[in-house]
């Protein structure tokens, strides 16, 4: 099955065949449910939306409408099997369809993917030529679908100018002139497309004409709006003077001999936007990256140091958003330290260490990597303690952080890590890494279960976050008072488990547009999984849930919900070692209660091993955002499983001998705080 809405609403079966949607109010219907994108649509939202008096037989209408549309849609079904595309679901219906299925969710995948990865360009050139016309071009009249038409002609829009933009960027470009003509007459408001014409006729070898079109957009703006055109378009006309147009990510200042970056670079703004997530935050990694391969083709060593570590935003997750990028800064701070002189700045290895270890997230790290990111870790925090650098410290030890998953049970070696960052940034007035500290300190309370500390954390965190203009900080405090509602509705007098979905629920909805696909994919059917063991139901099933990264170990106990037992068995036999990230607990329960489950004392007692150091802690709740319940209910299963003789091995965890941090390293007399513990472990 495959919906087309980016025209007149249409559908087509495997085969190619179109598919006879009926009349408008049908097709209407169709529409309202793929602008859901998944989720249910009440009843009463669809009547509302179908008519502006709704008639006395509205719902009866609509009923019948989804009859025709589900005989259209499944010709084949028998009578008594429950619809699989069409589906009703509570009060009301939903579309269940892969996005890949529907062209607009395929667009705005692409979209997405494109903002994140230059490499998808082409991926964004073949879903912009999708486009058919307007968006649900035959739902007229309808409010919703004239402000969804709005949205996607916004987006088109963006997306032309983005693919324009990455084929400048990258060198090509040259053959766009005609399309960002046509593009430019029919929206001469969007200052932007006049630049992006601009460089590709420059790319072209016609200089004058790319003159005469940054004059041309003078002209009109200053005549029809009052305004003189922007910075950019200013620069840009410089540029094309001087003979030289840099990557748009990457513009910097000319000096007539090569690129210099000055003091305001492209990575200040990247630093700034990052704080406001959504689309601000994806552009900030593009054109971070943009400005330090820019700095490293300079050759001035000094100065690609300085800009890879201005970008001090602080990072509070262990899965990175983009791992081929954090891997290209990565190298780039490694090339960069390996050749910097012994004589350079002493702050500089300093932050190019801090930047390798928060750049370098641990669920993305062969074993190897890992241990150089540790070290990175360690070495970046000694020799910031030593220059008695505040701002320095605290961006180190947002690396100590992040590389602080050796092994479950260290929340409480992380809450002291939080607080050392917390006292520093109030002391000294760093306010983006006071609301890391109060973060790194939520997680840690909620992973020991003091929901009360953590609560505290929270408010202080969105309190800090109002005066910062940090969005992102309510969207992660949202998913962690959904972690608390599911932790109560397993207390009697609690909220039910439904309360706990629909927590979880707004909280998925709230993080989907915030730029941060390495924490979203995943999180809603692993929250939802843990919401189903605390009241010991079985996994959810739904086929369209994306488990992400977490696929391998909630496979086995969706296949038992499933009654599949072999099919279960073969997954777990199957299951890799979780990663070192926030989410390692949790994924050691899930392989300990599918092992409980199926007999396989073996890996029981290989999940049992794993979890003895945290068996004081709550599963996934490190992750500040949703919970399995204690960690020692799945620990004495697993134990009780592997047989007796394993559980006369167990035994509380001991204290450990304080590492040294290494050879070589002292510390100054400045910034005498507690220092934290490296990220070791046995």
């Amino acid at each position: 099955m495959r919906i087309d809405v980016l025209g007149a609403v249409r559908a087509f079966r495997d085969d190619g065949s179109p598919v006879d949607l009926g009349g408008p109010r049908h097709r209407e219907v169709l529409a309202r449910l793929v602008v859901a994108e998944g989720r249910m649509v009440t009843t009463d939202s669809l009547v509302d939306d179908l008519w502006t008096d709704p008639p006395a037989r509205a719902v009866g209408a609509l009923r019948t409408f989804v009859a025709a549309l589900r005989r259209a849609l499944e010709p084949h079904r028998p009578p008594r099997d429950p619809p699989r595309v069409l589906v009703t679901e509570g009060p009301g219906y939903a579309l269940r369809l892969p996005r890949e299925d529907v062209d607009v969710h395929r667009f705005q995948d692409t979209l997405a993917r494109a903002r994140r990865d230059p490499d998808a360009v082409t991926d964004l050139g073949r879903v912009l030529a999708d486009w058919r016309g307007s968006a649900y071009a035959d739902v007229t009249g309808s409010a919703w679908a004239q402000r969804e038409r709005a949205r996607l002609e916004e987006l088109r829009l963006e997306g032309a100018e983005l693919r324009a933009r990455i084929l400048l960027d990258s060198g090509e470009g040259a053959d766009l002139v005609a399309e960002l003509g046509a593009h430019v007459a029919e929206h001469p408001w969007r200052e932007p497309t006049w630049g992006l014409l601009a460089r590709a006729l420059y790319r072209a070898g016609r200089q004058a004409d790319a003159l005469a079109t940054l004059r041309r957009a003078r002209v009109m703006l200053v005549d029809q709006l009052g305004l003189d055109p922007g910075a950019d378009l200013q620069r840009l006309e410089t540029d094309i003077l001087n003979g030289y147009v840099p990557p748009e990510g990457a513009r910097t200042a000319w000096t007539g001999h090569g690129v210099r970056l000055g003091p305001r670079t492209t990575v200040d703004l990247a630093r700034t936007l990052a704080l406001a997530g959504g689309d601000a935050l994806v552009h900030s990694r593009r054109d971070r990256l943009a400005a330090v391969q820019a700095a490293e083709r300079t050759g001035d060593l000094s100065l690609t140091a300085r800009i890879i570590g201005a970008y001090d935003v602080p990072a509070l997750w262990s899965r990175a958003d983009d791992p081929a990028q954090s891997r290209a800064v990565v190298a780039a701070a490694e090339r960069t330290l390996s050749a910097l002189d012994p004589d350079s700045p002493a702050d500089l290895p300093a932050r190019l260490l801090a930047t390798v270890a928060v750049e370098s997230r641990s669920a993305d790290l062969s074993r190897t990597e890992l241990q150089r990111a540790q070290q990175a870790a360690r070495q970046a925090e000694a020799l910031a303690r030593d220059l008695a650098d505040p701002a320095l410290l605290a961006f180190a030890l947002n690396g100590v952080f992040l590389q602080s998953f050796t092994r479950p049970g260290l929340a409480a070696v992380r809450d002291r890590i939080g607080a050392e960052i917390l006292d520093l940034a109030t002391r000294h007035e760093l306010p983006n890494f006071a609301v890391l500290g109060r973060l790194v300190r939520l997680q840690s309370a909620s992973a020991l279960g003091d929901l009360n500390a953590a609560t505290s954390h929270a408010k202080a965190a969105e309190q800090l976050a109002a005066t910062t203009e940090a969005p992102l900080v309510s969207v992660l405090t949202g998913w962690f008072r959904a972690r608390a509602t599911a932790a109560r509705s397993a207390e009697p007098g609690g909220p039910t488990a439904a309360t706990a979905a629909a927590h979880y629920r707004a909280a998925e909805d709230a993080l989907q547009a915030a730029g941060m696909p390495g924490l979203h994919r995943g999180l809603f059917p692993l929250a939802l999984l843990g919401l189903r063991l605390l009241h010991d139901r079985p996994a959810p099933t739904d086929p369209h849930l994306d488990w992400g990264p977490y696929r391998p170990w909630g496979r086995p106990l969706v296949l038992l919900a499933q009654d599949r037992v072999e099919e279960a068995r073969a997954a777990l036999n199957a299951v890799p070692e979780p990663p070192r990230d926030h989410m390692q607990e949790a994924l050691w329960c899930l392989t300990a209660r599918a092992a409980v489950r199926l007999g396989e004392r073996g890996i029981a007692a290989r999940a049992g091993a794993a979890l003895r150091d945290a068996r004081a802690e709550h599963a996934g709740a490190a992750s500040g955002m949703l919970t399995l319940g204690p960690v020692a209910r799945y620990l004495a299963e697993a134990e009780a499983c592997a047989g007796a003789g394993q559980a006369t091995e167990i035994r509380e965890p001991r204290a450990r001998a304080r590492p040294p941090h290494g050879p070589g390293l002292i510390r100054s007399p400045g910034l005498r705080g507690r220092p934290s513990p490296p990220p070791g472990g046995r």
